[in-house]
């Protein structure tokens, strides 16, 4: 009898002690217990009627989180089309302050500054991240679609006021380069604009169905170039050549480089000489540009050139033709960079 009592108080023992280690194993592993619910089904905490949320997961806190954020990104960015280009181009007049004169408050300006500063969506949070206390992280990224859709309208309402005061101007600074220029800031503003209403749009937001695109203003800009004579004036030419290297950059951007009287005037001097270096039976000869393109109406230099080069060859004439070769080369290759880089860093003026 007493043998079998202890044989039964031995059994209740094994069987307390599984159940205190079973509680005890449980109780020790949280993530048996405490996934988020977010982390199987994101919908069922921040559903789709009122956010846009991604979660992400990965082996560091941060690369969950950036991959969250992708995440989210990806779903505008299967159907927001625009030009990166045309997103850099805003950044850049925005944070240069070229926009500031056509911001009407000083709230606009902040959120204008404030969104061209991001390179994601706007209104986007990691809301929250969990461990799953062994090697993986997860992220949710969450965007309210009220809020969001209250940022992306007022950027749109302050992007099209930029658009009305750039254009709004008198037919004398219209048609000129700073009529120009106004239209081509118009039109980066305006491809932006086009990329913040599809983003009205994923939210389910009100959106203009009418938005004037940015390829129309850049049509007006290049309208404007059309109708812009440049009058090229050039001292000791041979055969029109360095004419028509500087002809070529002007028509590359559309302006008409055959006008006699015109606002715009590049005046250049062309200098071909022969050089004599001892010792050597070549002909050499140098061949000296400098050219000015002046605003005659401000009374302005708007852009110097200057380039010398000196060749040789067993001819002079031959020698001569190599030099002009080197002009005209660096007149398309040069000149030509440098006026598209003074075209394109124009500020708008009033």
């Amino acid at each position: 009898m007493l043998k079998r009592i202890v044989r039964g108080n031995c059994i209740t023992s094994v069987i307390l002690l599984l159940f205190a280690f079973l509680i005890f194993s449980c109780a020790g592993n949280p993530a048996a217990r405490s996934v988020p619910a977010w982390v199987n089904s994101v919908e069922a905490v921040y559903p789709r009627a009122q956010y846009v949320a991604a979660t992400g997961y990965a082996s560091t806190r941060s690369a969950a989180e950036n991959n969250a954020l992708a995440a989210l990104v990806s779903y505008f960015g299967q159907t927001v089309d625009v030009e990166t280009n045309a997103i850099s181009m805003y950044q850049q007049a925005v944070a240069s302050g070229v926009a500031d004169v056509w911001i009407n408050t000083a709230e606009m300006r902040n959120e204008i500054r404030t969104s061209a500063a991001m390179d994601n969506i706007m209104g986007v949070e990691i809301r929250e991240v969990w461990f799953d206390s062994r090697d993986t992280y997860y992220a949710v990224a969450v965007m309210e679609k009220n809020r969001a859709a209250r940022i992306y309208s007022d950027l749109v309402s302050a992007n099209q006021s930029i658009i009305t005061n750039l254009i709004n101007m008198s037919p004398g600074i219209e048609n000129s380069l700073d009529g120009v220029v106004r239209y081509r800031l118009a039109a980066v503003v305006a491809d932006m604009n086009i990329y913040y209403r599809n983003i009205l749009r994923l939210l389910d937001a009100p959106a203009a169905d009418t938005m004037t695109a940015g390829s129309y203003y850049r049509m007006e800009a290049q309208n404007i170039i059309s109708t812009i004579p440049i009058n090229i004036r050039v001292a000791d030419d041979r055969n029109g050549r360095i004419y028509g290297a500087f002809a070529r950059c002007f028509a590359d951007w559309g302006f008409d480089a055959s006008s006699v009287n015109a606002r715009y005037v590049l005046n250049v001097n062309a200098a071909l000489n022969q050089v004599n270096l001892a010792n050597n039976q070549n002909y050499f000869s140098r061949i000296e540009i400098s050219a000015t393109l002046t605003d005659t109406a401000a009374g302005t230099v708007l852009l110097p050139y200057n380039f010398n080069t000196r060749e040789g060859h067993t001819s002079l004439i031959d020698a001569e033709n190599r030099a002009i070769t080197m002009a005209e080369r660096d007149i398309i290759e040069e000149f030509g960079s440098m006026l598209s880089g003074y075209l394109n860093s124009l500020s708008p003026v009033n």
